[in-house]
């Protein structure tokens, strides 16, 4: 149904299997090529609680020697959907250039807000932090492109000498306005009023200074997430180290992330060179 005042139906706007040949395959291929990853040999810590709730826990994937720095990767499904243990294969990339990965977990929706969900991202980057030296590379896919901008915000729940490590944040088909979420049906879930969806939207916040923040979206993506980062572009032009947005040829919302896997994909090098 249209939304009034926009013309736009905000519940088919943000629909993506639909509309993705094949769409229904590939949470179960997310999975085996994560599993069968996790089975190859990697140095790894799994499950490493940074809180008390059942699913603040991140995942630690180590490189060989030293690791140059720290990316931290935040998954997707709408805050309400998915879990860190499907993308474990996404470490390869940064791990063959020398990058440790964490990938948190967090409590999904309903139980928990979206701001509940921003401070335990923040936390669970704390909590890795102290266990890797060195730079921190923010990568966010969908509802995690979300979450990395707004570890980028100026009101951000880290602490000022962490936040003063991150010096790139990649936000993957990410949505940065969340506003017109409160006129889709998911919100029975995500329980955004009107002012939780403006003090969560990056687009409606100031960033942090000097931070190279690149939107990296598949173009054969919905126009809704293909707005989404340029809104997120327009807004914070100026204001911190903004890169142009990206718009990755042949790739739609479930393909787009599969350049992390590699260490010399355009992905993969936006986020560490």
């Amino acid at each position: 149904m249209q939304d009034a005042e926009t013309g736009i139906d905000w519940e088919d706007a943000f629909q993506n299997g639909d509309y993705i040949p094949g769409g229904t395959e590939y949470p179960a291929r997310w999975a085996e090529r994560a599993e069968a990853f996790r089975a190859g040999g990697t140095d790894m810590r799994l499950d490493v609680a940074y809180g008390h709730g059942a699913r603040e826990r991140l995942d630690l994937f180590l490189p060989e020697g030293s690791p140059q720095g720290l990316v931290i990767f935040v998954h997707g499904g709408y805050w309400k959907a998915m879990d860190k243990s499907l993308w474990s294969d996404l470490a390869m990339g940064p791990l063959a250039r020398g990058w440790a990965v964490a990938m948190p977990g967090y409590t999904l929706a309903p139980e928990a807000r979206i701001s509940q969900i921003t401070h335990q991202i923040a936390s669970a980057l704390e909590s890795a932090a102290g266990r890797v030296a060195g730079p921190i590379r923010l990568a966010g896919h969908s509802a995690g492109g979300h979450l990395v901008t707004r570890m980028a915000c100026r009101d951000s729940p880290l602490s000022p000498s962490v936040a003063s490590r991150i010096d790139r944040v990649i936000s993957i088909s990410g949505v940065h306005d969340l506003r017109p979420l409160r006129l889709h049906s998911m919100n029975a879930d995500l329980r955004l009023d009107r002012a939780e969806a403006r003090t969560e939207s990056p687009v409606l916040l100031a960033p942090l200074p000097g931070i190279a923040v690149t939107c990296w979206t598949g173009a054969l993506e919905r126009p809704e997430f293909l707005r989404q980062a340029a809104l997120l572009a327009e807004a914070w032009a100026g204001k911190t180290d903004m890169r142009p947005p990206v718009f990755a040829p042949e790739r739609h919302h479930f393909d787009v992330i599969d350049g992390l896997r590699e260490a010399d994909d355009p992905l993969t090098r936006a986020l560490l060179d």
